[in-house]
């Protein structure tokens, strides 16, 4: 569910407190936890070390990113892979080939 347009976007006011000490086109990494945290326009540009319950993940916001949260680009979770048996031997195979 998407918040209220009374409201308008989450945008953590201490990122933002942040952001107005740092120049455009500075490539120092600024931490955050607020994985909630929309991205607004005047992010663009910025590394966020964003928190993913571990470690910072370094993500560099593009226009492209606008208008989503912090917290997608920071996966929480490490995909191991499916399988059993049958998906040793086709790695095998393929390893091989």
């Amino acid at each position: 569910m998407s918040r209220s347009l009374k409201k308008g976007p989450f945008i953590d006011p201490k990122l933002l407190k942040k952001l107005d000490n740092k120049k455009p086109g500075d490539k120092t990494v600024i931490k955050t936890w607020s994985r909630a945290c929309t991205i607004a326009p005047q992010m663009v540009g910025f590394v966020f070390g964003v928190h993913n319950g571990k470690e910072f993940i370094p993500v560099n916001v593009t226009e492209d990113m606008v208008g989503h949260k912090l917290g997608e680009f920071s996966p929480t979770t490490k995909f191991v892979r499916h399988g059993g048996k049958k998906q040793k031997e086709i790695e095998q195979k393929a390893a091989t080939k």
